[in-house]
């Protein structure tokens, strides 16, 4: 009944003061982006009319959503709370067609994707040629990003799902496991380790472990794996890169050796895989995962693109006993 309620509310809202969907959108992204004109540019129209909008609804509620006098511009106190209802009701009004399309059972329409970059060029050609083919209604946007700036995508609603190392332990997200991708050790003939048959844990030194860059959640399942500080540095020089092939190269140079995701190692050459050295079981892992909101919106392409991922990767990757590293830096 309290739902009923609540619904009818909105509902009274809506036809009283004669807001409209579009309204609260324009209001959503001045309040992101705190300025009119680029909330215009990223709503696609001009910003005259997005600031005559929410000038419309500002008046017919006898209310301030922002203060102009500020720079950049502020939301009022009442204003966040205008926000934060704004929020569920443009959810709640996406769901209405989402709710159509799974009656129809249909699956199409654009689909936004974010995927972290220590995985999508290994994963990416794996399944997109698959997934266009059997699902050719929908438009899928793939946008590659850090894992900060997928959670807080997802929670703006600015894309649909993403794919990403986890656990995240995030309060609003789902998290749907895809697959296990084993750590694998890189390994030149000359270093330290280059003459043993396989790695353990406790063989690392993360002084001659070439990483990559901040901010990569890859870098800071090794330093966990290592156990070491997040802090680090080379007494005699200092990387930042996000590249991989980078740091094989690095290695080669007898600069130290590096930990690769599984994938990556599948395309190397027979003189490179000579190098690789593999975890004794359980060997360290990674769990890369489906992520979405607990919203669900679009549900229906979230669930294929899901089975599609699982089906093809499942032949790619047959370790069993692994045990998962976490992604999350350590504090």
């Amino acid at each position: 009944m309290i739902d009923f309620i609540d619904s009818f509310a909105i509902f009274v809202v809506l036809n009283v003061q004669q807001m409209t969907i579009t309204q609260l959108q324009y209001v959503l992204a001045v309040a992101e982006y705190q300025n009119f004109t680029l909330a215009a540019q990223k709503s696609f129209v001009t910003q005259p009319t997005l600031s005559m909008q929410v000038q419309k609804l500002e008046d017919e509620l006898d209310i301030l959503i922002f203060d102009r006098s500020k720079k950049p511009i502020a939301v009022t106190q009442v204003g966040k709370k205008i926000v934060a209802q704004a929020k569920n009701i443009v959810n709640e009004a996406n769901r209405i067609k989402d709710i159509v399309d799974q009656e129809k059972g249909f699956i199409g329409g654009d689909f936004i994707l974010g995927i972290i970059p220590t995985v999508m060029p290994t994963l990416l050609p794996m399944f997109l040629k698959a997934f266009i083919k059997k699902y050719p209604k929908v438009n899928l946007i793939i946008k590659e990003q850090s894992t900060e700036t997928i959670i807080r995508n997802i929670q703006d609603g600015h894309i649909d799902a993403a794919i990403a190392a986890t656990p995240l332990e995030i309060e609003f997200i789902k998290e749907r496991p895809l697959y296990y991708e084993p750590f694998v050790g890189y390994i030149p003939k000359n270093h330290r380790l280059g003459n043993i048959d396989t790695l353990k844990p406790e063989d690392l030194d993360v002084a001659d472990v070439l990483l990559l860059q901040d901010g990569h959640c890859f870098r800071d399942g090794v330093i966990n794996l290592c156990k070491a500080p997040k802090e680090l540095g080379s007494e005699h020089f200092q990387l930042q890169s996000g590249s991989f092939e980078t740091l094989i190269n690095l290695a080669d140079e007898d600069m130290g050796m590096t930990l690769l995701p599984y994938l990556n190692t599948l395309e190397l050459d027979e003189k490179k895989k000579k190098n690789l050295k593999y975890f004794n079981n359980p060997s360290p892992a990674r769990e890369v995962s489906l992520i979405h909101h607990k919203s669900e919106l679009k549900i229906q392409i979230t669930e294929a693109l899901k089975d599609v991922i699982s089906s093809i990767v499942r032949g790619a990757i047959a370790f069993q006993d692994v045990k998962i590293i976490s992604p999350l830096g350590k504090s």
